[in-house]
């Protein structure tokens, strides 16, 4: 993971975060997420972040189906916080950065904020165990993933590095499939929201079994 910064716990995460509402995005911890940051709020979000040192911008999805205004949905209420651990200047006004993810959190409350953004006091405690590199993850079923994952690819006619795969943690893997996976919001909330790695790899499972099922059924296009 390339964090210089450690984590140990909740108390060291500061309450009030920048939040980045992001459709489809999944973060978890210790995963990486590129981001190409352009919107004038955002590039304010990312130089506030890195001018008050902390790193720190807190990934969460909209909740559509609860949101009335477009310019300012409902959020669903919980994400995940990630560090700044790459960044670059495009050289026309845009940032290209990587998170690193560190801990979920669950929104408290959010603020009225002068700043572009939006800024939420949340809570991390809810999430101890995200603090803990490879937690539980002896209790995944990594057969059952691998032989998911490769159907999928039969079906979408994809590749993919095996032996990259065959060699990584079983954290790691439950993580970049789930956040790289092509899911809906609804789906990739529920991955984010699992109590731990073991029902994680279990949603993940079961809605690629369901898509597989229903592309089998259907004759549909495979997802892309």
């Amino acid at each position: 993971m390339p964090i210089n910064a450690e984590y140990r716990g909740p108390g060291e995460l500061p309450e009030i975060i920048p939040v980045f509402p992001l459709p489809g995005a999944l973060l978890l911890p210790r995963g990486q997420m590129p981001l190409n940051i352009f919107e004038p709020r955002y590039l304010a979000m990312i130089d506030d972040a890195l001018r008050d040192g902390h790193r720190l911008i807190g990934m969460i999805q909209p909740d559509a189906a609860h949101s009335q205004k477009e310019a300012k949905p409902v959020l669903f209420r919980i994400g995940c916080v990630g560090r700044i651990t790459q960044l670059a200047e495009s050289g026309d006004g845009r940032y290209i950065l990587e998170l690193t993810g560190v801990s979920r959190f669950k929104i408290v409350e959010e603020l009225t904020v002068q700043t572009p953004y939006r800024q939420c006091k949340v809570d991390f405690f809810s999430f101890t165990g995200d603090f803990t590199a490879r937690k539980g993850e002896d209790a995944v079923d990594r057969k059952a993933l691998l032989e998911v994952l490769a159907d999928f690819l039969e079906a979408n006619n994809l590749k993919v590095d095996w032996e990259g795969i065959e060699s990584a943690p079983n954290e790691a893997l439950v993580n970049a499939l789930a956040m790289m996976s092509p899911y809906g919001s609804a789906e990739k909330q529920a991955m984010l929201e699992a109590p731990d790695l073991k029902t994680r790899a279990e949603i993940l499972i079961a809605i690629t079994e369901m898509d597989l099922a229903k592309k089998r059924t259907s004759g549909d296009p495979p997802v892309q």
